[in-house]
């Protein structure tokens, strides 16, 4: 195979990969016009139309499906070769690619980046902020970030933070208007704000305990959304009432007034949480100095104690 057709193929995987041109462009250094102009080529020399494109969005033909399942491994698997020698001299450098919930991103990630950064300047990160549950392994991803009770199977899990609370909220000018729930079934009596789950699309249940006794309570409300940046302002303007994650948002609310906490006896802890990385897979340098990074440890990329973990 030719330079340029390995690239060429390439080029295919990452848009298919990431949905983008856009993304896949940045991913791989191209402006979106030469990565554009590629994915022609190959389709010119294949003789068949690979992806279907519109102004939105861009998804494989099924010639493209298929040809993607093929070499996608392959392609998955030469990287983890190339990782793998450069790892055999214990050096930090390469892409990696790091699969997240929008809050861990925010907690854990952001406030890191720059030390990261400086100590492991051959490294590239790329961040997918994904609320969904996707699978790392088969997206090409090095590693992911997910709350403990959630992490898939054949997983090696490292924790990256204590338990998380659920909280219910709500502004005391809507609480002023509707009064406080006392128990899961007062609820139905008030809006509720929903968590769509990206991905499958469905709406989550807020699950509530209490003494050993768990309840499960679907609400209804005027707001449905799958991001915090949407329900969070909507308790802050009265819209309802929130069940979410204890984020920094929430919390900064709480402590200025703007929130109020309901439900705290039937609310309970979640697992916190958690990087997962396939057991299968070699350790590559460059995510042991990710996570220790994460944890706060002052330690080089071959430190052994950088991968400890529990098996998902």
């Amino acid at each position: 195979m030719r330079g340029s057709e390995f690239a060429e193929l390439k080029a295919f995987v990452a848009v298919v990969d990431r949905a983008s041109f856009a993304r896949a462009a940045d991913h791989l250094g191209l402006s979106p016009s030469a990565l554009s102009q590629t994915i022609r080529q190959l389709e010119s020399r294949l003789g068949v139309r690979l992806l279907n494109r519109t102004t939105r969005s861009v998804s494989p033909t099924e010639p493209g499906r298929r040809l993607h399942e093929r070499i996608a491994p392959m392609l998955r698997d030469m990287d983890e070769a190339v990782a793998q020698a450069v790892g055999a001299s214990a050096r930090a450098a390469g892409t990696l690619r790091i699969n997240t919930l929008s809050m861990a991103a925010r907690k854990v990630i952001a406030p890191r980046l720059g030390r990261f950064a400086k100590a492991n300047p051959e490294v590239v990160l790329d961040i997918v902020i994904d609320d969904g549950l996707s699978d790392i392994a088969g997206e090409g991803f090095d590693a992911g970030i997910r709350v403990g009770g959630r992490l898939q199977k054949d997983m090696v899990a490292v924790r990256l933070t204590p338990d998380i609370e659920l909280l219910a909220v709500a502004s005391p000018d809507y609480l002023a208007r509707h009064g406080e729930p006392a128990t899961p079934a007062d609820l139905s009596r008030h809006a509720c704000i929903n968590w769509r789950f990206p991905g499958s699309g469905k709406v989550a249940g807020w699950e509530f305990s209490k003494k050993g006794k768990r309840v499960e309570f679907f609400g209804e409300g005027t707001v449905i959304a799958n991001h915090q940046d949407i329900v969070v302002p909507a308790a802050l303007q009265g819209l309802g009432i929130l069940y979410a994650y204890n984020d920094d948002g929430i919390a900064q609310a709480l402590r200025d007034g703007r929130l109020k906490r309901v439900l705290s006896d039937w609310s309970p802890t979640v697992p916190g949480l958690y990087l997962y990385y396939s057991s299968r897979r070699h350790m590559l340098p460059a995510l042991s100095a990710f996570i220790a990074c994460l944890l706060d440890r002052d330690i080089g990329p071959d430190d052994s104690k950088a991968s400890e973990g529990i098996r998902g």
